[in-house]
């Protein structure tokens, strides 16, 4: 070895420790922040979208999206609270808005609160409601489940009604309307799951009520709009407008075959609607016919998530800037998983984006992103409680008793008595 190479040893050794040092301080600072959620077409695929674009502007931090059932993500994250593992736990979780207030009164402390960070005045308001326990709000706003009536144009036509027609309807007029599509068409006038309480839950928030008052207790019995709601399924059962379906794939293939004129569901049914391309200009979409009681609105919701983080997270801090970030503040991130996902965000100011704005050849050249989002704005705060799926059930199961005679005040008094027995 020669002398000069005696001389650059010991700065060729001490560059590679060097490097080594550097390489072990950057492995170190590196954060992968670990999600649960359901859906590979939609929340999987979307918050894979979100940490790319979190990582683009913090290299450090990368995303282990983890796709399992819907069920399979409810029992982990039920056992794991339960046991008070944090290692068995995610740093983030997509938590359905019916299921929020279970999680955050049954396991306190376990979600970090995102009140200090997150502008909450900038979400829907309702979706804000169902996160909140206590003055602290502790999720962040996901996807709408906001809710309308889409309609077969021709149809309607064929019956002697024009598109105007089905602005600001009531239940009532949406039953007559129904007698007399099926009188010209032979068409039903909408698909019914009598064991599926989602049309209930639809009309009943339209009116600003829910299963439960805003403290959490049972609200059945004294329940105007959940008596008016009641009434209204009865009639249209007792009409005979609606074809009876058992189970999801049933009730899609209700609209989706053409057998019905009508569909009532959140905006997340867009892409099912869109899915038969030889129906393309024969459908519209208005806002949800009203209750004729006081209180009642065009405007209620079905279904939606939102994201939540978990106080025992080791990356909590880089959580929550993610999600603030990018679900709280990147309006072109509501305009991509519009287009690509037919996600409506509950962000508002994500309205005034181009994708948003853009009409909609299938829906004859409607703005029916624009309508959705302006209709979020409106749907009625609730307090969606702990027992939701209960109250569905003890629901459903009085639904016959309906086109029985039964008086609906009788009805409200079965339900409550399920309801009580099932929450003590």
């Amino acid at each position: 070895m020669d002398n000069l190479a005696r001389a650059y040893l010991p700065r060729i050794a001490g560059l590679a420790l060097a490097s080594v040092s550097f390489l072990a301080v950057t492995a170190a600072e590196a954060k992968e922040i670990t999600i649960w959620c359901w859906d590979p077409n939609f929340n999987v695929a979307i918050m894979k979208e979100a940490g790319a674009r979190y990582t683009k502007t913090h290299p450090d931090v990368t995303f282990n999206v983890v796709d399992f059932a819907k069920a399979d993500v409810e029992q982990k994250l039920q056992t794991g609270l339960a046991s008070g593992t944090a290692d068995a736990l995610p740093d983030i979780v997509l938590i359905e808005d019916y299921g929020a207030q279970k999680y955050l009164q049954s396991f306190p402390g376990a979600f970090a609160p995102l009140s200090g960070t997150v502008d909450y005045s900038g979400f829907a308001p309702y979706k804000v409601e169902v996160m909140t326990l206590d003055g602290q709000v502790y999720g962040m706003p996901f996807d709408s489940g906001v809710a309308g009536l889409y309609y077969r144009k021709d149809y309607l036509e064929q019956s002697g009604f024009k598109p105007e027609d089905m602005q600001n309807l009531t239940w009532d007029r949406f039953i007559e309307i129904g007698q007399q599509v099926e009188a010209k068409t032979g068409k039903k006038m909408i698909g019914l799951d009598p064991n599926d309480g989602g049309l209930v839950r639809v009309i009943m928030q339209s009116a600003g009520q829910w299963y439960f008052d805003k403290e959490g207790k049972p609200n059945i019995t004294g329940n105007a709009a959940l008596k008016a709601t009641l009434e209204t399924v009865g009639k249209i059962m007792s009409a005979n407008i609606y074809k009876p379906a058992n189970g999801w794939s049933d009730w899609v293939g209700t609209f989706t075959s053409g057998d019905v004129a009508t569909v009532v569901a959140g905006v997340w049914i867009t892409g099912t609607v869109k899915a038969q391309p030889d129906q393309a200009g024969k459908w519209g979409v208005v806002p949800i016919p009203a209750l004729s009681i006081e209180g009642a609105t065009h405007a209620s919701n079905l279904g939606g998530s939102s994201w939540y983080v978990l106080e025992s997270s080791a990356e909590k801090a880089e959580a929550i800037d993610f999600l603030n970030e990018i679900y709280g503040k990147d309006i072109d991130f509501y305009q991509k998983i519009l287009q690509d996902r037919g996600a409506v965000g509950s962000l508002l100011a994500a309205r005034r984006g181009a994708a948003y704005e853009a009409a909609d050849s299938f829906f004859g050249g409607e703005k029916v992103w624009q309508n959705f989002s302006d209709w979020l704005a409106k749907v009625p705060s609730v307090n969606y409680g702990v027992f939701t799926n209960e109250a569905d059930l003890a629901v459903t199961a009085q639904l016959p008793a309906l086109t029985q005679g039964t008086p609906t005040d009788e009805i409200l008094k079965a339900i409550d008595a399920e309801i009580s027995g099932q929450i003590q």
